[in-house]
Order: structure tokens, then sequence, then C-alpha cells
């Protein structure tokens, strides 16, 4: 009898494929929370024992992880609270207090900690949606919040956002649609919402993916959002001061290059390119960030409506 030796598949994150052998181990010495995260998950799901909740929030990390290998679960990035720390926050804020029925997306939403601040913060629950490729982490965020699809009525749609029939390109609206609004509960692509959406929100996302195809996600996501003034898309992702590739190094692998963009050449697309000049006020923030260590710089921006 012959043996049929099969080599495991590959890992597609982004435009990079790991292989399974080379996927480093989950390790618990990286878990810390501050007293801000603490007090922040010990409400949205009731665990107050510190010992149960790190418990809680490991068993998930290994479910996600499981699902999709990215550095940021390996990190516990969905336990950092990104959309607090943004600097457009205080406007995105007001958007969900302020502006009646205003819909909040998450794009590459994972186990959809953001959506959870957001609608902590001020945004109806029923009026946020998120969305990634992994249909898994719509389960795994109820998991992780224990709730349920009744208890938080949030939706989730899954979908490869370069999938036409999931996302779809067309230029940012002028006007507001005066088609009736669809059923949030009944969607299974994006594109019923293109010019609906007031906050758009996507972290840790568009460096997984070459400069052609962070072009194309940012045309996508422009044909979302509303053109009231003051809607916006935010988010952060790696960055250079000058644009280029760079090894993500994380817990001593070098685990995939990716593309960075610049402040300088992030602005050029977003003003001018993706939107007519002159019609967005685009902000960037080019920090250096030390997680567990390993020290890399972040573009965090935001894109506005004038």
């Amino acid at each position: 009898m012959t043996t049929v030796h099969t080599t495991p598949p590959d890992i597609s994150l982004g435009d990079i494929s790991v292989k399974v052998d080379d996927v480093p181990s989950l390790q618990e010495k990286y878990y810390r929370l501050t007293p801000e995260q603490a007090e922040f998950f010990k409400q949205q799901t009731g665990i107050t024992d510190d010992d149960e909740l790190k418990q809680h929030i490991l068993a998930v990390q290994a479910e996600a992880y499981k699902v999709a290998p990215y550095p940021s679960i390996m990190g516990f990035v969905f336990i950092i609270l990104v959309l607090r720390r943004h600097p457009a926050y205080e406007h995105v804020k007001t958007i969900g207090l302020t502006r009646k029925g205003a819909i909040f997306l998450d794009v590459g939403s994972g186990v959809g900690t953001d959506i959870r601040i957001a609608v902590a913060d001020g945004f109806q629950a029923e009026r946020t949606i998120g969305s990634d490729l992994h249909p898994e982490f719509g389960d795994l965020a109820h998991k992780l919040f224990r709730t349920t699809p009744e208890t938080f009525p949030g939706h989730f749609i899954p979908g490869d956002a370069f999938d036409p029939a999931m996302l779809s390109v067309v230029q940012p609206f002028e006007a507001v649609p005066d088609s009736p609004e669809p059923d949030l509960k009944t969607l299974t692509s994006l594109n019923s919402l293109h010019g609906r959406i007031s906050v758009i929100h996507a972290s840790g996302f568009f460096h997984l993916f070459n400069e052609s195809k962070q072009l194309h996600l940012a045309r996508a996501l422009a044909g979302l959002l509303s053109p009231e003034p003051g809607s916006i898309i935010c988010g952060g992702n790696w960055g250079l001061p000058e644009k280029g590739l760079v090894m993500e190094t994380w817990f001593d692998t070098n685990f995939m290059k990716v593309f960075c963009h610049s402040p300088q050449t992030w602005t050029e697309m977003w003003d001018g390119v993706v939107f007519p000049k002159g019609s967005v006020k685009v902000d960037t923030f080019l920090i250096e960030l030390d997680m567990q260590g390993y020290k890399y710089l972040y573009l965090m921006w935001s894109v506005k409506r004038l």
C-alpha cells in the first residue's frame, strides 16, 4: 500500500499566503489588560472576575486564531479598544449621538470589538454592521461579548470585499439616495448601502493588500459613504515616511511583507483620485507603536466629506 503525503494548505491572509507550519503558536504572556480595557470588557461581558475574564478572552482568541492566524489576533489587538484611540473618534461619536439614522460600518471587523465600542458610546446597535471575509467571526463576536442576535441586534455581513457581488465600485455620491433604505436585517452584501453609510471604520485592513488593491478598496468604500457633510471613513494601517514595502515582524517571526503608504501618498489617493479634489478633508497621523516590544510605524487617518 502506497502512502500519499500531502502538503498542508497555505493560509491566505490578504495578498500573503502563510504556510501552516510557519504560523507561530499563541503565547499567553502577551495578554495584558489596562484598567480601561478591563472595565470595558467586564461591563460588556458581565464577567467581573479577572482570571475568569482572562480565560474567556484566551478561549475566544484561540478559536479566532484557528480561523485566521493574523498577528493582530496573536497580539491581542482586539482588546486594545482601537476605535477609542483614533484621533477622529470624538467626531465619530458625535455622529452616533446626533445624526438620526446614522449607520456605522466596520470593515474587516474580526470579532467586532470596535462595533461594541461604537454602540457603548452612542450608535444604535441595530444601525451597526460588521463585515469580514471569515463568516466565523460573526459567531465569535457574540461568544466574546456573551450576546446573541436577539440581545445585540447588530448586523454581520460576511464576504470578500473584492467580490463585486459583495462590494462593487461606484462613484462617490453627490446627493443622498432618494430610494427607500433597504432592510438591514436581510442584507447579504454591502451594495444596497451605496451612499448611505455615515461612518466607515477600517483598521488593520488595507495593509493586507498591494497598492493597486488598496486603491480598489478605497474606491469601493467611497461609494458606500453618505454625501452628507461630516460623513467619515477612518482607520489605521501600517505606514512609512516614504511609501514602499516593509517586512511585518511579529514575535520573532518575519510574518509577511506589506505595502505601506506614506501620509502624503495616502492623502493624494483619497483627495483627488478616489474623491474629487477638494471634496474631502484627509487627516493623517504617522506614529510609532510598541506591541509587546516590537516597534513599527502606523498610519492613522480619516477622510471626511466636506
